[in-house]
């Protein structure tokens, strides 16, 4: 582990760093050479997709189509180091729970499947079929199916996914709650409605021919750093890139490609970021309408040279009101609540208005506040008003995270099914599918820790550590009768647990399934509606691993199998039957298993890409916005008036992916060795009365009554807005209140959390 301290990073982006991240990551784990060798098969064809991000592949017959935190990701998997049951018998789990989230997945592979045992206090061995009869019984045991809760995660695979949903669906419930509830929920809410589709119109393509690329609320030098491979090319052709974030995030301002032997040679690096704004946390719907109206100011000087009226009045409705919204807002109050001044509201305005096409992308430093909704629909609006939708070049692009999340929604992972996917799962399987709606991630919790749901059963993921107003989460799962986690290492969940306690080790991404049909390979879906196959490579790290489907099908024929028509067994003996299934339940998977020898697959119809607009009026909609001046950062200021309110932001580390942490390093923000500290500017330090490095405590302001504190954390001098902090979650998970999420979508508010900093006693 590196030595504490705070040292400003000089370099760029990728480049060195990246390659000594890579090789460190590999020493870490024990596997020098196998990592090497397995990293040389990511993202290639015959190869496995990279159970890092959802960024697409471009050259799928590159030697080298892996990140640094790819290669994190990769390694820890790939790790040498093994979590058996000489592990849990050195251990009680009380003793477990003591230890880091660090410490707990570096333990390395689960190998066995176990069962919590309360009278002394371990986990114990358990045999898979014993394990199987003991979730069915506790399942079949509940007198209503929605008192049980399915989680997904976004690593899970098409063929899991579906299998999962139609298990789910056919025991009684859509109690769904997913990733998505966390992240990336608001896009769809807010796309759906307004152009039809729920996911990005772009591919890989458009950012080769967009003459502006604005980004909002992303981090794409940490969270997916193949994207900034993109963002160089289209610096070097020219094209205009425009951010906003709080943060100075290095990824956006200067990338040295690994594989440029010259710039790697000359330490060079290129540029990223042509444009560059610190808005102020939450600033960016305001940001947008001044934009937007400085655009229409534009056009109304000088009409018919801005606008792209010929789109407009074919494809949209709702412009006339929008237009009107836009000319009585008022610059300063755009001014105050972005954080921005005017002129640089009308700078990004004019990059804008100068690009022939343009692509906006986003986050979630756009998701995970109170007004999201309305911020994705403002993105769309500035997409809409030049045409920007369905031609080459243009579009929008949220950003998802975890590898398959966006293709879990696909296959039915959704606590709000449509009812035409019902009914076609009714047709094909013959059984009569529940359509009440399920509960999303926050209501899950509300509804465990109430009482009213008794069995947890998590497909991947880490919830104990991933979700909101942690020890309310805590205490919720630990009301249950039964959790359940299948999981490849241990880690915060499996030592938070219900009064019995299951740990369903299964395969790797990386490593090789085979079933009685031979080696088996599982598709995902990327952020660009791009659906491919992934073959895993290395051996399984241990004989009593199963695969993710393998384990839902036996779980079906254990729960459901005695009135089920569905051959869950068979299926698993070849997974094409799977996708054979998956096929007649979505159109668009049409062909599924023949499309798939294509190199890098296929991709999915995107409508709203083709200007087909699947809305209850046929055309995309303008959807105005007031900006928000009643947010609880808002109310928090106004209740507390002597108090300094801070808006706190959660973000990753660099040596992190979601909740994984790989090290305690965070390079590009010059923090080494520690993961409790808050960024800061320097300013505010002073104006508080304190000092870069000393300790604080950092308390929520909620109008609930309820006591919410993150203790000793160490102040970091950073250039960030005044008024506004950033701290790394999960550790400040605890400061989210379950009651603070998305409007209309649901989503934790985590990227916007009224706080005020007390010195540490």
């Amino acid at each position: 582990m590196s030595e504490e301290k705070i040292a400003f990073y000089k370099g760029p982006a990728g480049g060195w760093g990246a390659l000594r991240g890579v090789t460190n990551a590999l020493l870490r784990q024990d596997i020098p050479v196998k990592g090497a060798k397995t990293l040389l098969a990511a993202n290639q064809p015959g190869g496995f997709d990279c159970p890092g991000c959802a960024w697409p592949d471009r050259n799928h017959h590159s030697s080298f189509e892996f990140c640094e935190n790819g290669a994190k990701a990769v390694a820890a998997e790939a790790t040498a180091r093994r979590a058996g049951p000489e592990l849990f018998a050195q251990h009680t789990v009380s003793e477990l729970a003591a230890q880091s989230d660090f410490w707990l997945e570096g333990q390395g592979r689960l190998t066995h499947p176990m069962m919590y045992v309360a009278a002394t206090d371990r986990y114990v061995p358990i045999e898979w079929d014993a394990a199987f009869a003991l979730i069915a019984r506790h399942l079949n045991a509940l007198p209503d199916p929605d008192q049980a809760v399915f989680y997904t995660s976004g690593r899970t695979s098409n063929e899991a996914a579906f299998l999962y949903q139609l298990f789910v669906r056919q025991f009684g419930t859509n109690n769904f709650p997913d990733c998505s509830n966390m992240c990336h929920e608001p896009s769809g809410s807010a796309m759906t409605p307004q152009i039809g589709v729920g996911k990005g119109t772009v591919t890989l393509d458009d950012f080769t021919r967009a003459d502006a690329i604005f980004i909002f609320g992303q981090n794409p030098g940490t969270n997916h750093p193949r994207m900034l491979g993109e963002l160089r090319a289209a610096h070097r052709r020219g094209a205009r890139i425009v951010s906003f974030n709080p943060l100075r995030e290095r990824g956006l301002e200067r990338f040295q490609d690994p594989q440029d032997k010259r710039e790697m040679a000359t330490l060079g690096a290129t540029p990223i970021s042509t444009h560059y704004f610190q808005l102020r946390i939450g600033g960016d719907l305001a940001a947008v309408k001044g934009l937007m109206k400085h655009v229409l100011e534009q056009e109304d000087a000088c009409p018919g040279t801005v606008l792209d009226h010929a789109f407009i009045a074919a494809h949209t409705t709702g412009f006339d009101a929008l237009a009107a919204d836009l000319r009585a807002e008022r610059w300063d109050v755009l001014a105050a609540e972005s954080g921005l001044t005017e002129a640089q509201l009308r700078s990004a305005g004019d990059v804008y208005i100068g690009a022939g096409s343009a692509i906006v992308c986003w986050g979630m430093g756009i998701t995970q506040h109170s007004h999201s909704v309305a911020t994705i629909q403002m993105l769309v609006n500035l997409l809409l008003l030049r045409g920007n939708l369905g031609r080459p070049g243009a579009g929008a692009c949220p950003v998802r995270g975890h590898s398959n999340v966006q293709g879990d929604r696909t296959m039915g992972i959704w606590e709000k099914p449509p009812a035409a996917l019902l009914d076609r799962l009714q047709q094909v399987f013959g059984f009569a599918p529940p359509r009440r709606h399920g509960v999303d991630t926050v209501e899950a919790i509300r509804l465990m820790r109430d009482g009213g749901a008794r069995v947890f059963f998590a497909l991947g993921g880490n919830f104990a550590a991933a979700t909101p107003d942690t020890y309310e989460t805590w205490k919720a799962l630990r009301r249950c009768e039964l959790t359940v986690h299948v999981a490849t290492k241990l880690n915060r969940s499996h030592v938070v647990h219900g009064r019995a306690a299951l740990i369903l080790p299964c395969l790797g991404r990386t490593e090789i399934d085979v079933q009685a049909g031979g080696p088996q390979g599982v598709t995902v879906e990327d952020s660009m509606s791009m659906v491919h196959l992934s073959s895993d490579i290395n051996p399984p790290a241990s004989e009593h691993l199963l695969s993710e489907p393998a384990i839902v099908a036996r779980l079906a024929a254990a729960t459901v199998g005695a009135r089920s028509q569905v051959p869950w067994l068979w299926l698993v003996e070849d997974y094409a039957r799977i996708r054979d299934l998956i096929e007649r339940v979505f159109d668009d998977f049409k062909d599924f298993n023949a499309r798939l020898a294509a190199p890098g697959g296929f991709r999915l119809r995107n409508r709203a890409s083709e200007r087909v607009w699947a809305t209850p009026s046929g055309r995309a909609a303008f959807v105005p916005h007031p900006v928000p001046r009643d947010t609880p950062a808002h109310r928090a200021r106004a209740r507390l008036r002597d108090a300094v309110v801070f808006t706190l932001l959660t973000t990753r580390s660099h040596d992190q992916y979601n909740t994984t942490i790989y090290g305690m390093d965070d390079r590009y923000r010059g923090v080494y060795g520690q993961r409790r500290v808050v960024f800061i500017h320097p300013e505010d330090i002073r104006a508080l009365g304190l000092k870069d490095g000393d300790w604080v405590d950092i308390r929520t302001v909620w109008d609930d009554g309820q006591e919410r504190c993150a203790e000793r954390f160490r102040l970091v001098a950073y250039d960030i807005p005044r008024g506004n902090l950033a701290a790394y979650y999960p550790e400040t998970n605890p400061l989210v209140p379950l009651s603070a999420t998305a409007i209309v979508a649901g989503t934790p508010t985590s990227k916007s959390i009224p706080v005020v900093l007390v010195p540490h006693a």
